[in-house]
């Protein structure tokens, strides 16, 4: 029965048994009116109620919702973007970061908090197609929008698409659209986050164990964090690998910060673009330095330009993970703050701030703004610096700090070896508190540096000069050991007992003030071109040696002995000197400072201290060996009347070849002859376990490190050219191989009889000899064992920003740039008279050796006949 029909039979049976409606006027109105009232209520079926509704409104409904940038819509497992039409076009940056890891990783040193993928997108909407696209955006090269040569530009510097979405669904103002994103997220495709790749694995996300955990949208961000798994196979071997990212992506500023041009004075990251105009005769790239976007409030301008100290509109903020042990937290937000100083001199107070997380703070670390320091628990011995940049302008959009846990273990034994003859407190297994934020605050304070925008700078430390270190008010006046922190210059271990040193560590220097000032000074200007003569001018006052700057080089084979890891003073055999006087100190010590008087102790503490005793020493004697063969380059500009090429003098080169036959080409029994060498060998931990090295093998070892790299043709070819330069004035090669054979063939030559340690430094240097000089056709050598040293490549070293490991976890290896001079080539190597001297020095160790074969020891006949044959072989001879 029809529902107006049913109304009907109530009403006239409500009539019939006297039942009346107090609201009906007669019964025929009222069976009118409530026919009509039912027919308005009659309802929907559900697939009718569907129907009338939009996709933009159906997919809305019942949806968990998280607005910002983009609004963010989650229906139970599906996650959706709905994207304004706004944005479309606008620059974004993609930002991956790993958040947890397993073992596996941690063991590598990767950990929460590292980058390891940016890149720059833009939407676009495809109507004909119904789809968002994703556009890798790579920037444009720079031209002037008013020359002919732009739109030649954007015709010959395309980006390409990298994804497509199908519009789920657009708002009824058609302002939005709205795309799902699980493929993008939990592994599926790899267009914006590839981080099995990125991470050197090479493997993909398998779906069914991969997930995403939640997506956050912020006003200028939106971020999703997923879980991904992978399958690692190494030969017989599998193991699952799963990570948890966040993938952001950023709103890059509409108007992009104004560019610094970089100059080669002053040591800062850079990002280059390629510059077109219709004026030019050739192409360009303009090189802009990275820093953060730091300006004075509208209001405060005009007091800034006239010298005022004033509040920059958005200071620099850093946040301490809460995961950073306690005690070192006020250390580590001192070492961030010490840059204040530097900032004040570009005009602004309170630049830079740092604060600790807490639970109060209404914040959410998720939001890709935020630049944290974060502290990991590995046993890693390291700590970096990278920012994430906008790579239109350089601009420093956010910076995490990473550090590792271990590297408390590094800064223990810097403290002790490099100040333990003039420090009592640093004479013990567990240092003072005191002792090691002291390191902390030094460490935190570097890397903050490189999030900054500054590269190293290894000749900080030649700026001091050598016996200043030792002078109390000088070290008191500096309060630092180098010009600067971005050097690798540590505690100073030059210092010796009673000269009354207060100031051990390295702080901010004059050179970090110079640069901080260079790059972050407000000057009002609209172009990059409009303040070049202002960072003229500004460069020209800053000449002293106090302000030099130089990057980071090969530690074998560096050129500028002013500019290298871990030294101090302007006088490397000097400076070395004076360490190993302290060094001699310190040996005897070692098992009364390792001493805890826990019962069963072992001798491990004791191994560690003598270990990292001997790499002091090792570093002492590559800081001396750059003089060998080396060069001073300075950063010059025309007119200013400065050489930019100057070769080390003669007598340093050979006071710097004396040092090395004196303290390492020799038997040092102070060091390899010692009480704690009859309790403990080195221990070194290797992939098949803990090895015991004895002492002796690790002193064999450095010889033969120290005489590939003396004879390493590259140097010699350096000494060729000095003397084609300035003749007699050079120290020659056959000056310096004539001294080295005299050094190590002088007990032959007198007719004695070498020792067992004699005979081993006699084959390291037939050694060298042959691995320098040889053909392929002549002898088979490890050229991998030359390449690999045994102490330095497991030496403590902080700031991985350099290593060329990290080039899997950033855009780019920033973090040096060595001037590169070339003398060399396969060819002119096989013609230079660096092989001829060394098959000289063959044939006359030959000779030597022929007229003593008539020895009576049976050992020394043995090894003249051996080292006889390893010549022949060499050389070819029958």
């Amino acid at each position: 029965m029809r529902i107006y029909e049913r109304v009907m039979a109530t009403v006239v049976a409500c009539v019939l048994l006297g039942v009346v409606c107090p609201h009906m006027a007669s019964a025929e109105s009222s069976v009118a009116e409530q026919a009509s009232w039912f027919k308005k209520k009659k309802k929907k079926k559900p697939e009718q109620e569907e129907k009338s509704k939009t996709d933009y409104e159906k997919l809305v409904e019942g949806s968990k919702i998280s607005k910002g940038m983009f609004t963010v819509y989650q229906k139970e497992n599906d996650f959706y973007f709905e994207v304004p039409t706004s944005l479309l076009g606008r620059d974004l940056l993609v930002v991956n970061k790993l958040q947890r890891v397993p073992a596996e990783l941690n063991e590598a040193g990767v950990n929460r908090g590292v980058n390891y993928e940016n890149q720059m997108i833009s939407a676009e909407w495809d109507k004909a197609s119904k789809k968002l696209m994703f556009r890798q955006q790579r920037p444009l090269p720079l031209a002037p929008k008013t020359d002919a040569i732009y739109q030649s530009v954007k015709d010959n510097f395309i980006s390409p698409l990298i994804a497509a979405f199908k519009i789920e669904a657009i708002n009824q103002d058609s302002t939005a659209l709205v795309i799902k994103v699980n493929d993008i997220y939990d592994g599926t495709e790899t267009s914006i986050n590839n981080v099995f790749t990125n991470i050197n694995l090479g493997t993909s996300a398998i779906k069914n164990l991969s997930r995403i955990l939640s997506v956050k949208s912020f006003p200028n961000n939106v971020v999703a964090t997923s879980e991904l798994t992978t399958k690692v196979t190494e030969g017989t071997t599998s193991v699952y690998v799963t990570v948890e990212v966040s993938s952001s992506i950023l709103l890059l500023p509409e108007i992009p910060m104004m560019g610094r041009f970089d100059n080669q004075k002053v040591g800062y990251f850079t990002n280059p673009l390629l510059s077109f105009s219709d004026t030019q005769q050739g192409t360009d790239t303009k090189h802009y330095i990275t820093r953060w976007r730091l300006e004075p409030k509208p209001e405060d301008r005009e007091a800034y330009l006239k010298g005022k100290l004033v509040e920059p509109a958005k200071p620099i903020v850093f946040y301490i993970d809460n995961s950073t042990p306690y005690q070192w937290r006020a250390y580590i937000k001192k070492g961030i703050e010490d840059w204040q100083a530097a900032f004040e001199k570009a005009g602004f107070k309170n630049a830079i701030i740092a604060k600790e997380i807490t639970d109060s703070m209404q914040i959410d670390m998720d939001d890709v703004n935020y630049s944290v320091i974060t502290y990991a628990a590995s046993e890693k011995k390291n700590a970096m610096g990278p920012s994430i940049l906008d790579p239109r302008s350089g601009e420093i959009l956010e910076a995490d700090i990473m550090w590792w846990h271990n590297v408390l273990s590094m800064v223990r034994e810097w403290i002790t070896v490099q100040t333990g003859t003039v420090c009592p407190a640093a004479r013990s297994v567990q240092l003072p508190d005191s002792l090691m934020g002291d390191a902390i605050r030094f460490v935190a304070c570097h890397e903050v540096g490189h999030s900054l925008g500054l590269r190293h700078n290894m000749m900080g430390s030649a700026a001091f000069p050598t016996d200043s270190l030792r002078s109390e008010s000088f070290t008191s006046k500096m309060n630092s050991t180098a010009s600067s922190i971005m050097d690798y210059a540590r505690f100073n271990y030059i210092a010796q007992p009673g000269d009354g040193v207060k100031v051990l560590s390295p702080h901010i220097g004059p050179y970090d003030q110079f640069a901080i000032e260079y790059g972050y000074r407000w000057y009002g200007k609209n172009t990059p071109e409009e303040e070049k003569n202002l960072l003229f001018d500004f460069l020209s006052k800053h000449t002293d040696r106090l302000y030099k700057y130089s990057e980071a080089q090969d530690i074998r084979d560096a050129v500028d002995p002013r500019a290298q890891n871990e030294d101090l003073g302007d006088d490397p055999v000097r400076s070395s000197l004076l360490g190993i006087e302290n060094l001699k100190r310190i040996v005897p010590q070692i098992l009364q400072w390792t001493t805890t008087g826990e019962k069963g102790q072992t001798y491990e503490d004791a191994s560690r201290l003598y270990y990292a005793v001997i790499n002091q020493w090792n570093n002492y004697l590559y800081h001396v060996l750059t003089n060998i063969g080396g060069i001073y380059i300075e950063n010059t500009t025309v007119g200013d009347g400065v050489k930019t090429y100057t070769f080390v003098e003669k007598e340093k080169q050979q006071a710097s070849l004396k040092f090395l036959m004196d303290e390492v080409l020799t038997y040092p029994k102070w060091l390899f002859d010692t009480e704690v060498g009859q309790y403990t060998y080195l221990l070194r931990k290797t992939p098949v376990g803990k090895q015991e090295n004895a002492p002796t093998q690790i002193l064999k070892n450095a010889q033969a490190y120290i005489l590939w790299d003396l004879l390493g043709n590259n140097r010699l070819m350096r000494m060729i050219e000095n003397e084609s330069v300035n003749g007699k004035k050079a120290f020659t090669v056959v000056e310096f191989m004539d001294a080295l054979h005299k050094n190590i063939f002088g007990v032959t030559e007198r007719g004695g009889t070498p020792d067992v340690m004699e005979r081993s430094l006699q084959k390291n240097f037939l050694d060298a000899l042959l691995t320098a000089a040889a053909e392929p056709e002549a002898v088979k050598i490890n050229k991998k064992l030359a390449d690999e040293h045994f102490l330095l490549d497991h030496s403590t070293s902080f700031c991985s920003c350099h290593a060329a490991e990290q080039r899997t976890l950033h855009e780019e290896s920033r973090m040096g740039a060595p001037r590169v001079l070339n003398f060399y080539g396969s060819q002119l190597n096989r013609i230079s008279d660096a092989i001829s001297v060394k098959r000289g020095e063959l044939l006359r160790i030959k000779k030597l050796l022929q007229n003593r074969l008539s020895t009576s020891d049976t050992a020394t006949r043995y090894h003249y006949e051996d080292m006889i044959l390893r010549i022949n072989t060499a050389l070819g001879i029958k």
